[in-house]
């Protein structure tokens, strides 16, 4: 899903994170809460408070891009956290991991569908 380079770096937040805030209220959080920069072309991912939505956002070639996704059902999964600590950082993989979410099957009209066991 994703190739990045070994030097582009994914930080995650803790907690959750208004998801009506867009590129300019992410940027101030990144800036303000984290002392991070935004232009390092960094990926920052955000979770909603439900855990069914995730944003990323990043610098690329003059403008920034904010990757939006919104599950219809389940949750994303967020890996272990530290306590107190307001990002963990995540390589490629583990960002491919937290997006690649399988959906669960459609419950059938003749009785329940066969649940993944997840």
């Amino acid at each position: 899903m994703f190739a990045l380079p070994a030097s582009v770096r994914v930080v995650l937040a803790t907690g959750p994170v208004d998801m009506r805030k867009s590129i300019d209220g992410l940027m101030a959080l990144v800036r303000a809460e984290w002392g991070e920069d935004v232009y390092s072309g960094h990926l920052f991912a955000f979770v909603s408070r439900r855990g069914d939505r995730v944003k990323v956002l990043t610098w690329s070639r003059g403008g920034f891009v904010l990757l939006y996704k919104r599950l219809e059902t389940g949750r994303f999964r967020l890996p272990p956290v530290d306590e107190g600590a307001q990002v963990v950082h995540l390589d490629a993989t583990q960002l491919a991991m937290l997006l690649d979410v399988k959906a669960r099957p459609i419950r059938s009209l003749f009785g329940p569908a066969n649940e993944f066991r997840t």
